[in-house]
């Protein structure tokens, strides 16, 4: 009931009521009803059944009105984000052909294939071109193979020679990539974090293996936010409801507005992405709504602006300027003529 109010007020705020909408039809059997210069055709002999699908038409053509206008919102309480889907991974081959292969013991803590490995290396290409490297201020990535080695393949420095003073990113062949050590000189600090994991439970390619692992493959990485080396969110007979995947997600987007960083590259998975992102965009055209939250490719990129309407950050702005330095008069007209009419207001009463 309460869905259905929220419709007839949204046709309401068009200018047109059902009894309207009803006698409309009944007076013009053969032609379409014009609502805020859109046509949608409506037949008298259904006027029950055509009123309720006028009013569903109403209600997405009033939303599409409400969200014609832009958003604004103080630049200190945003954060540019850069979504990132690992590249492909060996689950991802079997698992495309048949569901089951995600349940294998075969695929635990899956790592790249060559051809992930090569979709790394065009990313790689894209955020050196762009420019991207030098904006972003730390990665954030989930602590499983496939992510971490995408985090570190996309965002890492160029090739690593052994040097007392500085750890690799990655040292040679980590988890069968047949690739060199890469460097954590020249590049985004590279952070691992529980939250952006994929759906927990059940699938054994979305357990990690323990930290102390992880910290010989990829010793410049921090892994200092983890609290247990052994992977104690993973579940062999629970897996992770939706619902309980999108809170999480949530929870990771809430999680970022404590950072002080403003661009921030995140290294996640489809599922996590997919969940999360269709709580947003809600208030948007339904083309907009679709490039935020559809599926991710394998080492597909998508940058957003992310708001922090609810105070969750408390980041002061470095480009705001209070003004009045030195201090003087300067009271607006608009605000001049409200007060004189105040003003006026009690005398002519009295007169």
């Amino acid at each position: 009931m309460r869905k259905q109010e929220g419709r007839i007020s949204d046709v309401m705020s068009l200018g047109v009521s059902l009894d309207a909408i009803n006698i409309i039809a009944s007076r013009n059997p053969s032609q379409n009803i014009v609502i805020s210069g859109y046509p949608v055709p409506f037949s008298s002999s259904s006027r029950i059944q055509g009123a309720s699908h006028l009013l569903n038409c109403s209600f997405s053509l009033s939303k599409m009105d409400n969200v014609g206008s832009p958003s604004l919102f103080p630049l200190h309480r945003c954060k540019t984000i850069h979504l990132v889907r690992h590249a492909q991974g060996i689950h991802n081959v079997e698992g495309d052909k048949n569901y089951k292969a995600y349940m294998s013991p075969e695929y635990f803590d899956a790592h790249l294939t060559q051809l992930g490995w090569q979709q790394v290396d065009n990313l790689r290409k894209h955020v050196h071109s762009s420019g991207l490297i030098k904006k972003i201020d730390v990665v954030i990535t989930s602590p499983l193979l496939r992510t971490i080695q995408t985090a570190v393949g996309v965002f890492g420095g160029e090739g690593y020679t052994d040097r007392m003073d500085v750890l690799p990113l990655m040292v040679a062949n980590a988890g069968n990539s047949s690739r060199a050590a890469i460097s954590s000189l020249d590049c985004p600090p590279i952070l691992a974090v529980e939250l952006c994991r994929e759906h927990l439970g059940v699938h054994p390619c979305d357990k990690r293996r323990s930290i102390s692992e992880y910290q010989c493959l990829f010793p410049a990485v921090d892994f200092s936010l983890i609290e247990s080396d052994d992977d104690s969110l993973w579940k062999a007979d629970v897996r992770e409801t939706k619902e309980e995947v999108a809170a999480r997600g949530m929870n990771f987007m809430n999680w970022l507005f404590t950072r002080k960083e403003k661009e921030i590259a995140i290294v996640t998975h489809s599922g996590f992405l997919f969940h999360t992102l269709a709580a947003f965009g809600n208030d948007c055209h339904p083309l907009v709504k679709k490039e935020i939250s559809s599926h991710f490719a394998n080492c597909e990129l998508r940058s957003m602006v992310v708001a922090d309407r609810s105070m969750v950050g408390s980041d002061s702005s470095w480009t705001n300027y209070p003004g009045k330095i030195p201090s003087g008069l300067d009271l607006p007209s608009s605000v001049a003529d409200e007060k004189n009419q105040e003003n006026d207001t009690p005398n002519s009463l009295q007169k």
